[in-house]
Order: C-alpha cells, then structure tokens, then sequence
C-alpha cells in the first residue's frame, strides 16, 4: 500500500510540474493570441467589483 501511495505522490508532482509548464506556455509566451482576446472580452481579466457591488446595492 506504501509504494502505491508514494506512486501517486510522484504522479501529482509529475502533473503539477507540467501544470505549471503549460501556464507559463500559454501566458508568458503569448502561444494562443485568441485566448487572451477572449478572456479580455468576457471581462475576466477586468476587476470591476465596484460595478458589481452598485449592481447588487440597488437591488437591495
């Protein structure tokens, strides 16, 4: 049971280096342009919680 437990320790490093690796792909190196054009146009990237907190305050 031990060697299974330290099999599946290594395995989620594994994962989490290569996590890591395709974050720094995708957002330092600019690979997808479109990605980024699609999160700015959603608004993910914008904080505007004040937009959010005057929504909700009127409601109220």
């Amino acid at each position: 049971m031990k060697s299974f437990e330290r099999i599946l320790i290594k395995i989620a490093i594994i994962q989490f280096v290569f996590l890591i690796i395709a974050q720094l792909f995708f957002h330092e190196f600019n690979a997808f342009p479109e990605l980024k054009q699609i999160t700015q146009y959603e608004g993910v990237t914008d904080n505007n919680h004040s937009e959010v907190l005057n929504s909700i305050r009127s409601k109220e």
